[in-house]
């Protein structure tokens, strides 16, 4: 070992929703574990996600889904309309036999109170949390994974778990690839909601489908604000310009939708925007001890919702893989971390290449004109509230490799 390096069970690079899920899941599992993070403090920038049943049974098995419920919203519906003409095209009732069927809750929540949710977890955890560390690579050497940063401290742990985002330093190890762009840009805003705010609708999550356009509206914080996000095709972006100066790109997308769309453009701050990137899925998330997970491992469009939902799963599965092999009743067999690499691996892989591929296939159809709306929309109208049929891949709860932590699995795991 290096005369300066920290030594952990798990090191986990990025203090985002993956790294810290996680840094928390494996928590649990017994290890001891070191966060770093390169920011100065933990934190989270954006507005609202959407958190699937598939996502918060995962806050619930860690015992954090009614903390993200007491500051959170559960919508009653998801309602798709038509941008242009308001038409309603279909709905999915959230409470009732949606929530009894997937087993747990649908919930909005600003992305930075799912954050400290998660955040406040690891502390209580015991997660030891470490700011302004910059990892520059990542080795294996002999059955450790030694980070090097910038700083020039090296930190060895048995397992290093790369939850660096999107543009991940470490994705290198395992893939030649680089993001994707869309060329579709976002631009969000939270406002609150006061006597003036239209009171329809605010119960719910209302997506207005447009050509070449989306936006998306729901209540967060008890109902205290009205999260706005508008998608467009952006010519700026196409040639290659993450930001842009004005708003006429912005209010050009949107000139043929209905006035409630037009409306809530209001709600944006529009200092900055967010050009969408995925990459494409890879099958190999693991280079010796390092492995990847959340966005440096499977970054996906958001037409899904899936994102900061696909990062909980990845903790619960690698949580899964590792106990009662690597955390055993007996202690911690470091040397099981190989085999349960692979496993995590061969579980996840597939998974959320799904869910990124048909993300990219659903915002198509999201923005579509001409005959392909037509189409688009009398498929919508098609179906029925409460027909399952779409979301049983995604939201059912054998769907995702992730089983309930039951004494029952424990022992069938320690037994393998």
């Amino acid at each position: 070992m290096s005369e300066h390096a920290t030594s952990t069970d798990v090191l986990v690079i990025g203090g985002g929703m993956a790294g810290l899920a996680g840094a928390l899941a494996l928590r649990e599992n017994g290890a001891n574990v070191t966060l770093v993070e390169r920011a100065p403090e933990f934190g989270e920038v954006g507005a609202g996600l959407q958190m699937a049943p598939n996502a918060s049974r995962v806050l619930r098995r860690w015992g954090l889904l009614e903390k993200a419920l007491e500051i959170g919203v559960q919508p009653k519906h998801l309602v798709f309309r038509d941008a242009v003409t308001g038409e309603e095209l279909t709905r999915q009732t959230l409470n009732g036999e949606f929530e009894e069927r997937y087993g747990a809750p649908y919930v909005v929540i600003h992305r930075s109170d799912l954050h400290r949710v998660l955040l406040e977890g690891c502390e209580a955890a015991g997660v030891k949390l470490v700011n302004d560390v910059t990892v520059e690579s990542v080795e294996t050497v002999g059955n450790r994974g030694v980070a090097h940063t910038l700083a020039g401290v090296d930190f060895e742990a048995d397992v290093v778990i790369g939850a660096d985002g999107l543009r991940s330093t470490l994705r290198p190890l395992v893939a030649d690839d680089e993001p994707v762009s869309s060329a579709y840009v976002a631009y969000r805003g939270t406002v609150p909601i006061t006597d003036e705010t239209p009171r329809t609708d605010l119960e719910d999550v209302i997506v207005y489908l447009g050509p070449d356009c989306h936006l998306v509206q729901y209540p967060l914080r008890k109902g205290e604000l009205l999260n706005t996000v508008a998608v467009f095709k952006s010519p700026s972006f196409e040639r290659g310009e993450e930001q842009y100066g004005g708003v006429d790109e912005l209010e050009a997308a949107y000139k043929d939708c209905v006035p409630a769309v037009q409306e809530a453009l209001k709600n944006l701050a529009t200092g900055i925007r967010w050009p969408m990137y995925d990459r494409n899925p890879i099958e190999n998330w693991v280079a010796g001890r390092m492995v990847l997970m959340g966005d440096a491992a499977h970054p996906m469009l958001q037409y899904l919702a899936q994102g900061a939902c696909q990062a909980l799963e990845d903790a619960a599965a690698l949580q899964d893989a590792s106990v009662g092999i690597v955390f055993t009743s007996e202690g911690i067999n470091p040397k099981a971390w190989d085999v349960a690499l692979r496993e995590f691996n061969d579980v996840r892989a597939g998974r959320t290449a799904r869910v990124q591929r048909t993300a990219r296939v659903w915002g198509e159809s999201w923005h579509v004109s001409g005959l392909a709306r037509t189409l688009r929309n009398l498929l919508f109208k098609s179906r029925k509230d409460n027909n399952f049929q779409y979301n049983d891949w995604l939201y059912g709860q054998d769907s995702d490799g992730v089983p309930s932590l039951t004494p029952k699995r424990v022992a069938e795991t320690a037994a393998a």
